[in-house]
C-alpha cells in the first residue's frame, strides 16, 4: 500500500540530483531571470484568485476547483524554481515553464483538494491564527513574515533568511568538494516544506493547521514504498492562454480598483473639500526667513505641449494668502531670479511634511520690480498658466526678517470631470478584468470535466 497514518495535505518532495555542476549554482539566479519574470505576473493572478476563493469559500464552503489548480499550479512552478536556486540548489534540471504536476522535475508539490472549507475559518485564518507561523517562516526566508498573498514569493530571494545562508554552504561545499552534503539537503528541505504548508494555509487552500514540527529529507514523512502507479492526474485545464487570461485579468482588477479608488476620493475632495468661494484649501504652513525675502523656487506648470484651451483650466484660479503686513508676488521664474541676485534670502525647499531653507547671502532688495504676474499685500488671485514661475513673500516696507503664514488654495476646475472619468474608467476595467477571470476560470473548469477520468469512463460507456 501506499501511506501510514494521515498525512498533512500539502505534500512537498524533493530529489537531490548527484553529480551536481560544482559552479553552476553561481549564476543560476542569472538563469532563472525569466521563471521570475513571469512569476511575478502569476502571483498577481494568484492573488486575485485568492481573493475570489475568499469569497467562494465564505458563502458556499467551497474553493472553486479551477481557482484551486491555477493557485496550485502558482506554487508548484515557485517550488520548482526554487529548488533549482537558492531554496534547495537540488537540481541543475531546468525548471519547466509550467503549472503542471511535471512527474519527472526532481521537485513535486501536490495539495489535496478540500471538497468542503470553514467558512468561520476564512475569515481568520490567512493573517490571526497563521501569525505564528508567519514568524517561523519570515526567520527561514528573512523580512520576518510574509502576507498571504505574498506567501510564495520567497523563491525570488537570492539570498534571503536562513534558507538563503544554509544554501550558500551548501554552494561552498559543492565548489570546493564537489558534492553536496546531505545533512544540509535534509535541513533545506525541512525549512522548505514548513514555508510550503504556510504558503498554502494561508492561501486558503487547505483547513489544516500547519504542524510546527521540521519534517526534514526529500520526502514525506510516513511515505512507504508505492507498489503500482498511481493513475496520472485529470488535466487541470489550464492552458497558456487561459494563464495569460488570469493574469491581465487580475493586472485590470488591480489598476481598475486603484484608478477607481482615486476617482473616487477625487470626487469626494471637489464636493466636500471646497471654502465658501468655491477653492480647495491645501493647507497653512509658516515660513521664517533671516534675510529679505522668502523665495518658493520654481514652479512648472506644464499641462500639454500644445496650449489647448483646456490646458489653462486645469488649476483654474490659485490664491495665496500671507499675513496682512506681507507682499506675495507671483511672476516668471526667470525674472524673479535675477531680481534676488545678490539679494540676501531664504529659498524654501520640500523635505517631506518639513521645509528645508537655503540661505543666500547678500543685500536688501532693489527698487525695480520684476513684472509680476499677479501680486498682493496679504493675498493674491492668479489666473494659472503654462510656463515656470516662482513665487516671493517679502515684508511691505522691504525690511529684514520675514515671518508669515502662507496658504495655497486653487478651484481646479478640472478634478470632477478628472475624478468622475478615473472612477468610470476603473470601474470599466475592474469589469474586464473580472470578466476575463471568470471566462478563464469557466473554461478551466469544463476542460477538467470533459477530461476526467469519471467523464472519460462515461463516454466509453456510452458508446459501449
Amino acid at each position: 500500500m501506499t501511506t501510514a497514518a494521515a498525512r498533512y495535505p500539502v505534500r512537498v518532495r524533493g530529489r537531490l540530483d548527484p553529480g551536481l555542476s560544482r559552479w553552476l549554482w553561481l549564476v543560476k539566479w542569472l538563469l532563472a531571470i525569466p521563471h521570475y519574470v513571469v512569476l511575478a505576473f502569476l502571483w498577481a493572478g494568484f492573488a486575485a484568485c485568492t481573493v475570489l476563493a475568499f469569497f467562494g469559500i465564505l458563502f458556499a464552503g467551497r474553493y472553486p476547483r479551477p481557482l484551486f489548480d491555477f493557485t496550485l499550479g502558482v506554487l508548484r512552478w515557485t517550488w520548482r524554481v526554487a529548488y533549482y536556486t537558492y531554496g534547495a540548489l537540488g537540481t541543475d534540471q531546468y525548471p519547466p515553464f509550467s503549472l503542471g504536476p511535471e512527474p519527472n522535475y526532481p521537485a513535486a508539490l501536490d495539495i489535496a483538494y478540500p471538497e468542503h472549507l470553514s467558512r468561520g475559518l476564512v475569515l481568520v485564518k490567512w493573517w490571526l491564527l497563521a501569525i505564528p507561523h508567519y514568524l517561523v517562516v519570515g526567520i527561514f526566508l528573512g523580512g520576518g513574515g510574509y502576507a498571504a498573498s505574498q506567501a510564495g514569493q520567497w523563491a525570488y530571494s537570492a539570498g534571503g533568511g536562513l534558507v538563503g545562508l544554509v544554501a550558500l554552504f551548501a554552494g561552498v561545499a559543492l565548489l570546493v568538494t564537489g558534492r553536496y552534503p546531505r545533512g544540509l539537503f535534509d535541513f533545506l528541505l525541512g525549512m522548505d516544506r514548513w514555508a510550503l504548508r504556510v504558503a498554502a494555509y494561508a492561501g486558503l487552500m487547505t483547513d489544516a493547521y500547519p504542524p510546527f514540527r521540521l519534517d526534514t529529507g526529500g520526502d514525506e514523512p510516513g511515505v512507504t514504498t508505492i507498489d503500482q502507479e498511481p493513475p496520472p492526474p485529470p488535466s487541470s485545464g489550464w492552458t497558456g492562454g487561459r494563464v495569460a487570461a488570469v493574469v491581465i485579468g487580475a493586472l485590470l482588477l488591480g489598476t481598475g480598483s486603484l484608478v477607481s479608488a482615486a476617482g473616487a476620493i477625487g470626487l469626494w475632495a471637489h464636493s466636500t473639500q471646497r471654502d465658501a468661494d468655491g477653492y480647495l484649501v491645501a493647507g497653512t504652513k509658516s515660513f521664517h526667513s533671516s534675510g529679505y525675502a522668502l523665495s518658493f523656487g520654481a514652479i512648472d506648470l506644464r499641462w500639454t505641449e500644445a496650449r489647448w484651451r483646456i490646458a489653462e483650466d486645469w488649476l483654474g484660479e490659485v490664491r495665496l494668502r500671507a499675513d496682512d503686513d506681507v507682499v506675495v508676488g507671483i511672476g516668471p521664474a526667470d525674472d524673479v531670479a535675477r531680481y534676488l541676485e545678490g539679494v540676501e534670502h531664504d529659498e524654501v525647499w520640500p523635505a517631506g511634511a518639513e521645509v528645508d531653507y537655503r540661505h543666500q547671502a547678500g543685500g536688501p532688495l532693489p527698487v525695480a520690480q520684476p513684472a509680476w504676474a499677479a501680486s498682493g499685500t496679504g493675498s493674491l488671485t492668479w489666473r494659472a498658466e503654462q510656463g515656470t514661475w516662482a513665487v516671493v513673500a517679502r515684508n511691505a516696507d522691504n525690511g529684514k526678517v520675514v515671518d508669515t503664514e502662507l496658504s495655497a488654495r486653487a478651484t481646479v476646475p478640472a478634478l470632477g470631470p478628472v475624478s468622475t472619468g478615473a472612477l468610470l474608467g476603473g470601474v470599466l476595467l475592474v469589469s474586464l478584468g473580472g470578466t476575463m477571470l471568470l471566462i478563464a476560470a469557466m473554461h478551466a473548469f469544463e476542460r477538467r470535466r470533459t477530461t476526467s477520468p469519471e467523464a472519460v469512463d462515461s463516454e466509453q460507456s456510452s458508446e459501449d
